[in-house]
Order: C-alpha cells, then structure tokens, then sequence
C-alpha cells in the first residue's frame, strides 16, 4: 500500500504545466481531471503480475476488470447491462489516487479505509464539471453499495482477478499474509453472491492452492 495522498493536498498534475488559457472552462475540468487520474497509474496494489516479476498498478487492474466483464458477463446469476458494469469497474478505484490502495488481507491497512476513501471521492469528483462529477461518484457509490446486479457482478470480478494473480504466483499475497483457504473464500464471497458458476470456480482453484500448500494451514 502507498501513502495515500492527503485529501486536502492543494497540488494538481496540472499545476505543474498548466493548461493553456484559452480552453473552455468545461474541457478545462475535464482535461485536469483527466490528468489527474493519471496518478492511478503510480498506485501499487499487493498483488503480483502473473506476466512479469512486479505487483500491478490499480490503473492495470481496472483494464483487466474491464475485459473480464464482457467476457464473463454470462456468469452473472441475473442479467446485467455489460457497459454499465465496464463503467463501474473502470471507476471504482479512481479514489485510490488519494486514499491508496488497501490490500484485502491486512487487517490493519483497513482500519479507516472507508474514511480515506469518501473523503478522496469528495475532492476527485469535485475536479469535473457539476453533471459529470455526479453521475462518476454515482457510479462509484454504486459500487460500493452493490446494491444493483451490474455492482454486485463488479464486485464479483474485483475479488477474482487477484485470486487469478495469486494462482499464477503460487499463492502471491495468500502467502505474503498468511491467509488460510477459509480466510480466502470468506474474504472473496462477493464471488458466490453474484455468480453460483464462479463461485464453484473459486472453491476449485482455493481448494487445489490450500492442497499445493500455497494458504496458511490453520
């Protein structure tokens, strides 16, 4: 996990070449925020790459979340709107670019992990013109609640790619934290709860690493 960015830190990307005068106010918003989130590109998250000796950055992540969903979308227990649900996994980490990355099984990096977060979405969104800014943070709230098939299927691929990542590196952050199995389907059951096939894929591939001796024996 990075330090994360203080909400109030008054420094923009932008502030450091800023845009030419004669934008329009609207692009101008727009643009800096865009660059802005750029920043994602820099926050590391614990899991490793499964192509290459490094952990992935969160901007990585939410690519490889946004090909899982067309491709996986059949899975889903209830039909779910496909572009609707790239959106929301394209968002959901954008906080990160101030609150950083907390990885799934540190208990203690989650203490005021969703404080850090509401507090950076309030600045985040904030940078874009009103309309925009609010359907993002809708989006990002969405999410979070999963309270709609399209968010509990994003969540459902949040917690699956690392377990993909975890696979390929022979238990990755399983064992960088010592997880048992039973720690890792408790902490991945949004998987389950949005899809029952990829639920049974889950317990497969956990049951096979826990047998490989790549979770914590309890």
């Amino acid at each position: 996990m990075i330090d994360p960015l203080p909400a109030d830190a008054p420094v923009l990307l932008v502030d450091d070449s800023p845009l030419p005068a004669g934008l329009d106010s609207r692009l101008r918003e727009q643009l800096t925020f865009i660059v802005e989130i750029d920043r994602l590109k820099t926050v590391l998250r614990a899991s490793p790459l499964a192509a290459a000796d490094r952990r992935e950055n969160d901007a990585e992540h939410s690519w490889h979340l946004a090909m899982m969903v067309p491709l996986l979308a059949e899975y889903a227990d209830r039909p779910i709107d496909v572009g609707h649900t790239v959106q929301l996994v394209l968002v959901h980490d954008l906080v990160e670019v101030y609150a950083g990355d907390t990885p799934l099984y540190d208990a203690a990096a989650r203490a005021g992990q969703e404080a850090r977060e509401q507090a950076a979405a309030d600045r985040l969104f904030a940078l874009l013109p009103t309309d925009q800014g609010t359907r993002l943070r809708a989006l990002w709230d969405e999410f979070e609640a999963r309270a709609t098939p399209e968010a509990m299927f994003a969540k459902a691929l949040d917690r699956l790619q690392p377990v993909l990542l975890n696979w390929m590196a022979a238990g990755g952050t399983w064992r960088t934290y010592g997880a048992t199995a039973a720690e890792v389907l408790h902490r991945t059951s949004a998987i389950g709860e949005a899809s029952a096939t990829l639920g049974t894929a889950l317990r497969t591939i956990v049951t096979e690493a826990e047998q490989r001796g790549w979770t914590r024996t309890p």
